[in-house]
């Protein structure tokens, strides 16, 4: 019984004991709680307390900025007030100047028209003196304007007259030294048989007919067909009482053919006017043209050239066309070339550049009658533009010593070149004179304004200036072949005389549709 009792007592003690831990648990978490609770409120009042003074360094900063920024735009403000200012005034000024000018402007009008009713009334007093004047001098020369006119054309009747007798002279003497020179042409025309290849060759081609009749086709109704010919090839067309041929005379050989090659096609043709005539000779060229480049290739297989610049070719083909001192200057270049080429092949030097500095040395004269320089600085400029081998430009710069020779190629084509041109019958100097007086004489015509082609024809006994019609009228046509003639008798030395025949064509084409 007593444990029991004793049992239940520790048990309550227990129980107790236990409450009461439990109570005072619950009273110090409390605490802790309130503790923690008070900690908070008073951080939450030091944060709003900074964050309260936070603000107001913040609205403070904002104010002095404002402030700043108010002073700054007041300062821009003023600026700117000032320079409106000062603009205003400049527009005051500029207006004030401007009324100052239109002021000065009104005076200076109005100073204007006081010196222009000034100048009007000298007018009608120079036209009063004027009318006075002229009574007087018809008065004192006894003669009105209309006897005076007449008075004049007396007078310049009388030195017509004058000069119509002096013409006739002249016509009469011009008549004796034709029939002198028909007599001198007549007898080298027997002389000239004995040459006949090579005069043939070099002057004149002679055309074969089918019969005489064509002659009088040939030359038209009043020559019209022969002179559109001769006008545009620049050739003179001899049809005498040769049977069944016609004479083309002419000292270019590329006219020459030319003419040649169009009057075979007209006569072929059968239809022969100027305008058929035009159109055959424009064929003519082309196919001279034609035959020039086929020249030029001839002469690169003969030679054994290759490589050469399609230009080069033509300008070599051209060179068929051109004689030096009556030698052909395409066979004198393939002459040249092969003797180059055979001499260098004896000595082992370099025989492809041997002969190809042969075939090109004469290149030059293909463009000499067209371009300033000799032969010589015009070929070296041609080869150097189509990039030519720097020892054949060498080659063909040396061979007339002008620069010394770089290699010994060089040198044979000198020797070469003197070869070729003096063997026997080789030149003729006086025949190149010859042509180099006719084309100074055609350079001296083309030296005038308004000249399009002019033609030395006749073995320069005449040249032929074709013009511009709508540059050269019908009167000035008069006074241009003065002047041509007078410059030939001040710059050239001739036999005998020449005669300045100036063409001046005009032509209206239409087609109908």
């Amino acid at each position: 019984m007593e444990n029991l009792i004793i049992v239940a007592a520790i048990l309550i003690s227990l129980a107790i004991g236990l409450v009461t831990g439990i109570i005072l648990r619950k009273k110090i978490a409390e605490s802790k709680i309130q503790g923690a609770e008070e900690e908070a409120k008073r951080l939450v009042d030091l944060a709003k307390i900074e964050a309260e003074n936070l603000k107001r360094e913040e609205i403070f900063k904002a104010k002095e900025e404002i402030i700043k920024d108010k002073e700054e735009l007041d300062k821009e403000i003023k600026e700117r007030r000032g320079e409106i200012q000062k603009q205003e005034s400049r527009i005051i000024q500029k207006e004030e100047n401007l009324e100052k000018r239109s002021d000065n402007f009104e005076k200076k009008e109005k100073e204007l028209e006081r010196e222009y009713q000034v100048l009007e009334e000298r007018k009608k007093d120079v036209e009063a003196v004027y009318a006075e004047q002229l009574e007087k001098l018809q008065k004192i020369a006894g003669l009105n304007q209309e006897e005076a006119k007449q008075y004049l054309l007396s007078e310049i009747d009388k030195q017509i007259t004058s000069e119509k007798a002096t013409l006739i002279r002249e016509l009469e003497q011009k008549a004796k030294e034709q029939a002198n020179r028909n007599a001198k042409e007549i007898l080298g025309y027997a002389i000239q048989k004995c040459a006949a290849d090579h005069t043939s060759e070099t002057t004149v081609s002679i055309v074969s007919l089918p019969n005489d009749e064509i002659k009088g086709r040939i030359i038209g109704r009043e020559g019209r067909n022969i002179k559109a010919l001769e006008t545009l090839t620049g050739i003179d067309l001899i049809i005498d009482d040769t049977p069944e041929a016609v004479v083309i005379s002419g000292f270019d050989p590329l006219r020459r053919e030319v003419a040649k090659i169009a009057l075979e096609k007209l006569i072929e043709d059968g239809r022969i006017h100027p305008a058929k005539i035009e159109e055959i000779v424009e064929k003519a060229k082309e196919e001279v043209s034609a035959t020039i480049k086929a020249e030029g290739e001839r002469a690169t297989l003969e030679t054994g050239v290759n490589g050469l610049h399609p230009d080069l070719v033509n300008l070599l083909g051209k060179l068929k066309f051109r004689t030096s001192y009556g030698q052909n200057v395409l066979n004198h270049s393939i002459e040249v070339s092969n003797l180059a080429r055979i001499m260098a092949e004896e000595l082992g030097l370099d025989a492809k550049r041997a002969r190809r500095a042969g075939l090109l040395h004469d290149i030059g004269k293909a463009l000499d009658h067209d371009m300033e320089g000799t032969h010589v600085e015009i070929g070296v400029d041609i080869l150097k533009k189509y990039k030519e081998n720097p020892l054949v430009i060498n080659a063909v710069e040396a061979h007339h010593g002008d620069v010394e020779p770089q290699t010994l190629e060089a040198i044979l084509v000198q020797a070469a070149d003197a070869i070729s041109a003096s063997r026997p019958g080789a030149r003729r100097e006086t025949l190149e004179a010859y042509i180099k007086r006719l084309q100074e004489l055609e350079g001296v015509a083309d030296s005038f304004e308004g000249v399009e082609k002019s033609f030395a024809i006749q073995a320069g006994r005449e040249i032929r200036v074709i013009v511009k019609p709508e540059k050269i009228s019908e009167d000035k046509i008069i006074i241009l072949a003065r002047d041509i003639a007078k410059k030939i008798e001040n710059e050239m030395e001739y036999p005998g005389q020449i005669k300045v025949n100036v063409i001046r064509e005009t032509r209206a084409i239409e087609y109908a549709k």
